[in-house]
């Protein structure tokens, strides 16, 4: 029997599901995902995001964060509105999903700094885990976490692809974990050979980024937290351990560090 499975980062709330949005989790459950865990991404989508939790409570969980590609020049008026919520009772389990994103467009590129910073310390202030979001911008995230290098800053840094930066300078930051997706799964990847040599399984969790990077061989269409399942053969594969370990080890890395209970 294969033990829980949590896919660390899933937008299941998004309008790509707005059709089959329960089926889609009950596939999940059904292939041994017991938990789904959901970065936000700007306000348009909290409301989506909570009600899709209230469905599903105890399977769906909600942060809250802004993504860097929705930073532009009002991101001040949105972390207010976000910080609002996070003052009153509320069930986010993290910050995120944030961090900076220079691919396409780095006119926003001060205001992404800003906001990220402000996001971290909130971080801190709630004692929740930070999911970062990091493309095109190694640089200038390790310009933005070098101060709080020693604090108790823990979090995430998703979507790892093992060719932005050197993976020590991810990995020297001993409270982060490396969120693993359908990318380790891409014939070219890179990815399988970094972990293989420099990355201890410990230091990993499993995550699907739906609807996004679907894993071989569901390549091209759209992902969806059962394929998280896909992901963890592909880490065990690269690991040489058993599904089975592969599962009880992601499981207990990322149950930690959002300190949730197994249940």
């Amino acid at each position: 029997m294969i033990p829980m499975i949590v896919d660390t980062h899933t937008h299941l709330f998004v309008e790509e599901f707005a059709d089959d949005f329960e089926a889609t989790v009950e596939r999940a459950r059904a292939a041994g995902v017991q938990k789904l865990f959901m970065p936000n991404i700007d306000g348009t989508t909290i409301d989506a995001l909570l009600e899709a939790c209230r469905k599903f409570p105890g399977v769906c969980y909600p942060m809250l964060g802004l993504h860097p590609t929705s930073v532009t020049e009002s991101f001040r008026d949105d972390l207010r509105t976000m910080e609002v919520l996070l003052r009153q009772p509320n069930p986010y389990i993290a910050i995120g999903e944030v961090g900076l994103d220079l691919y396409w467009d780095t006119t926003y590129r001060r205001e992404q700094m800003e906001a990220f910073d402000t996001q971290i310390r909130w971080a801190l202030e709630y004692d929740l885990p930070l999911v970062i979001h990091s493309r095109k911008a190694f640089a200038e995230l390790m310009e933005c976490l070098e101060p709080y290098r020693h604090t108790p800053l823990r979090g995430i840094f998703h979507s790892f692809t093992g060719d932005d930066g050197d993976v020590s300078a991810w990995l020297s930051f001993d409270n982060f974990l490396l969120g693993i997706n359908g990318v380790v799964t891409f014939k070219k990847a890179v990815l399988p050979a970094v972990l293989k040599s420099r990355v201890p399984l410990e230091r990993l969790v499993v995550e699907t980024d739906s609807p996004y990077l679907a894993p071989v061989p569901h390549r091209g269409g759209r992902n969806e937290s059962a394929y998280v399942k896909d992901v963890l053969q592909k880490v065990a594969d690269i690991y040489e351990v058993p599904l089975e370990e592969a599962a009880r080890v992601t499981t207990e890395n990322a149950l930690r560090m959002f300190r949730i209970a197994r249940s």
